[in-house]
């Protein structure tokens, strides 16, 4: 596909994608020259960071949550392996964990190659993304800041 293709249909995507915000009436920053918006929504107990990006090259709408959360050199183990059980409940999306650094964050992606994505779609991964990372951002503080044992946790995944 050539390349006016495809930033005619990252632009197509990019311009569904605010639209829907604007529907929501979410407040957000817009970075046309990057087809990238980035908000703040207000979970139960924890900010929440969205960037959503329209990567023309690969053809994709890309949503990332940062959590506030930073394990610690002697915790990135502990880090690891939460994040890995978390994962294993999701449907949709994932946390990241960057064993480099102790970081997490949350991706949910979605193919718009040779289809379209409608507002429900973009709608939904943000609606899924604020329930995932608020559901679990706070236990993944906790265990950053050892506040929740291992134990804790595996048997709080378990009930």
């Amino acid at each position: 596909m050539t390349d006016a293709i495809l930033m005619k249909n990252a632009q197509n995507m990019y311009n569904n994608l605010c639209a829907m915000l604007d529907e929501k009436e979410v407040r957000y920053n817009r970075m046309d020259d990057e087809m990238m918006v980035k908000f703040t929504m207000r979970g139960e107990d924890l900010p929440m960071d969205y960037l959503i990006a329209v990567d023309a090259e690969r053809e994709l709408v890309r949503l990332f949550s940062y959590l506030p959360v930073t394990f610690s050199g002697d915790d990135r183990v502990l880090g690891a392996v939460v994040t890995c059980r978390i994962n294993y409940e999701l449907a949709d999306g994932c946390f990241d964990y960057n064993f480099a650094d102790g970081t997490v964050m949350f991706r949910m992606t979605a193919s718009y190659k040779d289809s379209l994505i409608s507002k429900d779609l973009l709608a939904y991964m943000v609606a899924c993304t604020g329930y995932t990372v608020d559901k679990y951002n706070d236990t993944l503080l906790l265990l950053a800041k050892g506040r929740m044992s291992l134990e804790e946790f595996l048997k709080g995944m378990d009930e």
